[in-house]
């Protein structure tokens, strides 16, 4: 399946660092600090000294015997740094929200993308006869540090999710189509992956989320990734909505049935 020149052309807008919408539906984010009381501060260093900084939220409590979901985040475009504060800025409120918090105690990793880098592989926007190289390193250091809390942490192997935001996701369509046997479930929200490589998520719990209006990363990118997974097979969830641009993050972070419906999702189910 080849990407058609619109779509071409809306991911080189959004990678040329385009981030306009229209100012009347722009939302206000969020102060990150008000958020430190839940998300603490680490950093993690590979073996091969590649470092990644992240926020980490835990159960107010762990109970013995008990299993605890894990998600990762992903952030915009927008949050990319080194302070480890902005990658808060959007969505990683939702999961610290006392009453969500109450209902779905979970392990929350929110990493922080390096300047410059991306969290997604682009090779696939040359066509899909271009090589699929490796994830992107910041991409790479997210599941790791994922892999190592569900090893170490009471994380239920069947419970982990990923979702993320613009830039976080098309990172979110690229670790699934990576590792569809890892994760549980994804909620991509204004992203976009590789059509040609649908066929891997034939069987895979996804819902994704777009604004009909957005001028960033057109909506063209989340239909071509969802009609290419029903063309394999498989059941994608889609909801567009049609009077939001960008920021569809909003909207789909405050549905509580979208984020009941990820954390009742367990692998191989």
């Amino acid at each position: 399946m080849k990407l058609s020149s619109l779509l071409m052309s809306a991911i080189l807008i959004f990678f040329c660092g385009l981030h306009s919408a229209s100012v009347a539906q722009t939302p206000e984010p969020i102060n990150p600090e008000e958020l430190f009381e839940f998300y603490e501060a680490r950093e993690f260093v590979s073996e091969t000294g590649d470092t990644l900084r992240y926020r980490i939220m835990l159960p107010d409590s762990f109970e013995p015997d008990r299993l605890y979901p894990l998600i990762l985040f992903l952030h915009g475009a927008g949050e990319r740094g080194s302070d480890n504060q902005a990658q808060l800025v959007w969505g990683a409120h939702a999961f610290a929200e006392e009453s969500f918090r109450s209902e779905h105690p979970a392990i929350v990793i929110a990493p922080q993308a390096p300047s410059g880098s991306f969290w997604s592989d682009l090779t696939w926007l040359r066509g899909e006869d271009a090589p699929w190289s490796g994830p992107s390193r910041p991409l790479a250091l997210a599941h790791e540090v994922v892999t190592r809390y569900a090893e170490f942490y009471p994380a239920d192997p069947d419970r982990i999710y990923i979702t993320g935001l613009s830039m976080g996701g098309f990172g979110t369509w690229d670790m699934i189509t990576r590792y569809p046997d890892y994760y549980a479930a994804a909620m991509p929200i204004c992203g976009g992956g590789n059509p040609a490589l649908a066929e891997r998520l034939a069987s895979f719990p996804v819902w994704t989320f777009h604004g009909a209006l957005d001028t960033v990363v057109p909506p063209e990118l989340s239909r071509a990734m969802i009609e290419a997974i029903r063309e394999a097979g498989g059941l994608p969830g889609y909801t567009e909505y049609p009077d939001m641009d960008h920021f569809s993050w909003v909207p789909a972070y405050e549905d509580r049935f979208a984020l009941n419906w990820l954390f009742s999702q367990r692998r191989g189910e």
